[in-house]
């Protein structure tokens, strides 16, 4: 067996699933989870009616670069959602099958590990990004987010001895779990570090359609245009209509940025197996064709964190995010108990489930991030989520009067 298997963590709610296994919830109180981050919102018709239509396409193996006018519809939706100029569908775009496996597959393609590599992940982080790393050979390098900072890393922090190992960064922005997004003034920093040692920035944005303000979230490839970085040198973005159009279950995204990178992953995806199915791919251009369906799944993101935040905010230290749909909420403003205290007994006692912020991050530099703070994914309906804020409220209530 492949022994670097062996430095692979269990993933969050394996860790979560572990905590609450022996705590009995209250039976009279229906269970609600605020835990996984899965989009609970029903698929829009029109797109489960393009698959549907498209079903003849099973009888037919995908080609690995996706159809043309796949490749169209998501350049399409590039230059449309961050006001790029022509962008060239056959060689800077290339469907995934979710923005997951190929912010995995993309480090087993770029990494030299003969040459002692690093890969800066953010802290806390998506746990691809580590498991990534190891598997390809490389160490993680964690950057922790900053309070301070509207919770982006401090690369400064980053020594230059670490910053000349580095081939692969990762970022997520909107974040997860933190909801911050990037700066112009963050990206011109990422590409200043990416000039001057050649590693290639991964820049997942599953999250950039879900946001509260009126001005949409900056993405990557805008930052790039807008710094005048023409080619998209070293820059690779991800994707994906999981959460923008409440399709998890289709694993459909897309990856786009450098045509000479994208070359190579092409080259590495033929081999693994990544293709999209023709049904997936009808239905993937009729969903990013279509903003309507957007904007009504962000208004109804808008509702919830609109009522939500306020009433935890009598309990929690916990603020409106930039974008995503999870709250990030420090649990001791009002308690003395640990995050994974927070977690275990608000099952118990509420039966409520939430997702301890430390098993979100690593312990680096001498904190873990993470710690003390818990994440809520606001993914169910308004009614839902309402419920368990009250009851979140009520139970953290009663801890700090004890």
């Amino acid at each position: 067996m492949n022994p670097l298997l062996d430095k692979l963590q269990p993933y969050p709610f394996e860790k979560l699933r572990r905590l609450l296994a022996d705590s009995q919830p209250d039976a009279a109180r229906r269970a609600i989870s605020l835990g996984i981050g899965e989009p609970k919102h029903p698929t829009p018709d029109f797109i489960r009616q393009a698959l549907a239509d498209n079903l003849g396409g099973l009888a037919v193996y995908p080609s690995t670069p996706g159809g043309d006018p796949l490749r169209q519809a998501i350049a399409g939706w590039l230059e449309r959602r961050y006001g790029l100029p022509a962008v060239d569908a056959a060689s800077q775009v290339l469907p995934v099958n979710g923005s997951r496996e190929a912010l995995f597959a993309l480090a087993q393609a770029v990494i030299d590990p003969r040459a002692d590599a690093l890969v800066i992940c953010p802290n806390p982080f998506y746990q691809i990004y580590e498991g990534a790393a190891l598997l390809a050979g490389a160490t993680p390098w964690f950057v922790n987010s900053d309070p301070a900072r509207n919770f982006a890393p401090d690369f400064s922090s980053v020594p230059e001895e670490a910053w000349k190992r580095v081939q692969l960064l990762y970022i997520c922005s909107p974040g997860n779990p933190t909801g911050a997004v990037l700066s112009l003034a963050d990206w011109k920093e990422l590409f200043d570090l990416s000039d001057r040692y050649g590693f290639i920035i991964a820049a997942d944005e599953c999250y950039s359609e879900i946001y509260f303000k009126s001005e949409a979230p900056l993405g990557s490839l805008e930052a790039a245009h807008k710094l005048g970085r023409t080619g998209f040198e070293r820059l690779i973005t991800f994707s994906s209509l999981s959460k923008r159009s409440n399709v998890p279950g289709m694993r459909s995204g897309f990856v786009a940025g450098d045509a000479a990178v994208l070359k190579r992953f092409l080259l590495y995806r033929t081999y693994c197996g990544g293709a999209m199915s023709p049904p997936v791919q009808a239905a993937s251009i009729a969903a990013w064709n279509d903003e309507a369906h957007v904007e009504e799944n962000r208004a109804k993101y808008v509702a919830k964190f609109e009522q939500v935040t306020p009433l935890l905010k009598q309990v929690l230290d916990v603020e409106l995010p930039d974008a995503g749909f999870y709250l990030w909420a420090k649990v001791d403003k009002l308690t003395q108990i640990s995050d994974v205290d927070y977690a275990k007994r608000l099952y118990a006692e509420y039966n409520v489930t939430v997702l301890p912020g430390s098993y979100l991050a690593r312990e680096a530099h001498g904190i873990n991030p993470g710690k003390n703070r818990i994440r809520m994914a606001l993914v169910a309906e308004v009614d839902e989520c309402l419920e368990a804020a009250h009851r979140i409220v009520e139970f953290t209530g009663k801890l700090a009067s004890r």
